[in-house]
């Protein structure tokens, strides 16, 4: 017959033996945790030190064995900013692609343009003098949309100049004083302000009517503007400069169209006032000189 493995007979041995080695330390570690109990109730101060000791023990063990997960953690960092890094330069590398196929559309376009000018003769009207004001008043009411800046006759300001603000055409001076002023907004009933849709190309009147929104009149029956089209001045009558921001077509509802001004009428507190002249008959803009 053939005889059964040693280690068989040892387990059958060590079993029951194991088995009450595990009852009894549970039972030594229910005990145990009683006796702290006790002893942390009656003997608060020596488990105290106690703990004190067995952490001071135990501190430089967990330091030492902190110290790689510190710097397996610093390496995952570092690896997630050298990964952002490498993908803002793969976006950056694609705007630059695109802006250096734009860079060479607009030399080419500058170059074009340079060419017909010069076929044409042609001259740029004179640039806008400005001069820097601040809102000192606003004269606004439910019949009457204007502001008094703090310039006037004294610095060269005259009635219908073009008033901005940096992001674009506020409205047109009405009455000057010999230090003050007060201009029209492009919201008011009287503001009526020539433009040209930038996308389409089709002038209008920017017409003012006490409303947030002022309309688009005199534009073409046949004309297509759609919201977000961006409108500015035209130039005509020889007011505004052309090319002023004016705001932006919010709606377009039964052929009538209202514009979102690009100016916020609430946060008026510096202007700026251009100095520009009319169009003499037969001759270019120019600068207005002062008295």
């Amino acid at each position: 017959m053939a005889q059964r493995p040693r280690f068989s007979r040892l387990t059958r041995v060590t079993a029951p033996a194991r088995t009450v080695a595990q009852r009894f330390g549970v039972l030594l570690l229910m005990a145990a945790a009683l006796a702290l109990l006790i002893l942390g109730k009656t003997h608060g101060e020596a488990v105290g030190r106690l703990r004190a000791l067995a952490v001071d023990g135990i501190a430089p063990v967990m330091e030492v064995l902190s110290t790689p997960v510190a710097s397996a953690r610093q390496v995952i960092t570092e690896a997630e900013k050298f990964l952002a890094t490498y993908h803002q330069n793969s976006e950056l590398r694609q705007q630059v692609a695109r802006l250096s196929q734009w860079q060479a559309v607009a030399r080419r376009l500058e170059q074009e343009n340079a060419g017909l000018r010069a076929q044409l003769d042609f001259s740029t009207d004179a640039a806008p003098i400005f001069i820097t004001a601040r809102v000192i008043a606003d004269a606004g009411g439910l019949f009457v949309n204007s502001a008094l800046i703090n310039v006037g006759r004294e610095d060269g300001v005259r009635a219908g100049q073009a008033v901005t603000t940096g992001s674009g055409l506020a409205g047109r001076v009405v009455e000057v004083g010999r230090r003050s002023a007060r201009f029209l907004l492009l919201i008011d009933l009287n503001a009526r302000v020539p433009v040209v849709v930038e996308q389409s190309r089709h002038r209008a009147v920017l017409a003012g009517d006490n409303s947030d929104r002022p309309k688009l009149v005199f534009l073409p029956a046949n004309a297509k503007v759609n919201p977000g089209d961006r409108v500015v001045t035209s130039g005509h009558a020889g007011v505004f400069p052309p090319g002023l921001p004016v705001g932006t077509i919010a709606s377009v509802t039964d052929g009538e169209a209202r514009v979102q001004p690009i100016v916020d009428w609430q946060r008026l507190e510096y202007v700026t006032v251009l100095r520009y002249a009319a169009l003499p008959a037969g001759g270019l803009a120019r600068p207005v000189d002062g008295d």
